[in-house]
């Protein structure tokens, strides 16, 4: 995959940076709102349902709806579904994962974020998986920073997962964030060290590790959008929109971690205390 020349990936001033920065707060309510919902028993077109409503509370609207003919209001992907899963009448059981990913229009600004709810008791292996990719988001936004190598950002997630035997998705993957819902650069989970486009202030990428506890591989079912995996092993996902500055690296979409102390502690927060 060639990634883009920095010379084309958009750079944001003032009050455009204010403007993204509110999609993002947006979102981020949306998703721990909609989140907290998620329980055994609850069918996924449910907590569609919830999603939409907490959108329209806010004043903002899906940016995944009538994305390509895309039918739900945010992606809701359950255990060996990677991404892209539309909610419908499957029930949510316990020891199930389900990945939120909500995307937003805000003032004609876009807010994107992700993460993946344990629901009930779930099985260690799983939640270490949990853990690990929330944990390689949290590592890659440390290189999100003006002058740096886009590919140390994308080669350190797949460097951090590979340790605990896990693999990253490739046909899918971060992209840039603004205006529209992607944009350049495209941000993927791997790459060389050192490899361009260079990372400049004012930029804004989404960040998305996606996770298999098994293969990479993975194949769209019938409904032409969710992605499984093709062994049918758990895939977890976390997402964060970051926003480079000259200086720290500025998370638009912050939230409290699901856990606390990464793989060193296998005991996820409530979703309801992510704020």
């Amino acid at each position: 995959m060639a990634l883009v020349k920095s010379g084309n990936i958009p750079i944001r001033h003032g009050a455009q940076q204010q403007s993204i920065r509110k999609a993002g707060q947006v979102a981020r309510d949306v998703l721990i709102k909609t989140a907290s919902h998620v329980h055994a028993g609850a069918t996924t077109a449910e907590i569609d349902r919830i999603a939409a409503a907490e959108m329209k509370a806010r004043g903002a609207t899906s940016a995944f709806l009538g994305y390509r003919q895309f039918p739900g209001n945010i992606c809701i992907s359950v255990n060996e579904e990677v991404v892209h899963g539309i909610g419908g009448p499957r029930v949510i059981q316990d020891g199930d994962i389900v990945k939120i990913d909500v995307g937003v229009y805000y003032d004609g600004w876009v807010g994107d974020n992700a993460l993946t709810v344990p629901v009930g008791n779930v099985a260690k292996e799983t939640l270490h998986l949990l853990a690990a990719t929330e944990e390689s988001l949290l590592n890659a936004i440390k290189y999100a920073r003006d002058g740096w190598m886009l590919g140390d950002l994308c080669h350190s997630v797949e460097h951090h997962v590979n340790q605990y035997g896990y693999s990253v998705v490739r046909e899918f993957v971060g992209h840039g964030v603004g205006r529209k819902l992607h944009e350049e650069p495209q941000v993927p989970n791997y790459g060389k060290k050192g490899e361009r486009p260079r990372l400049k202030a004012g930029m804004t990428i989404a960040i998305e590790p996606m996770i298999n506890m098994g293969t990479e591989k993975t194949r769209i079912l019938a409904d032409k959008w969710t992605v499984v995996t093709t062994d049918r092993k758990p895939s977890a996902h976390f997402e964060h929109v970051v926003l480079i500055t000259n200086d720290e690296p500025e998370i638009l979409t912050a939230r409290d971690r699901m856990f606390p102390k990464g793989v060193a502690d296998l005991t996820p927060r409530p979703v309801s205390e992510l704020g």
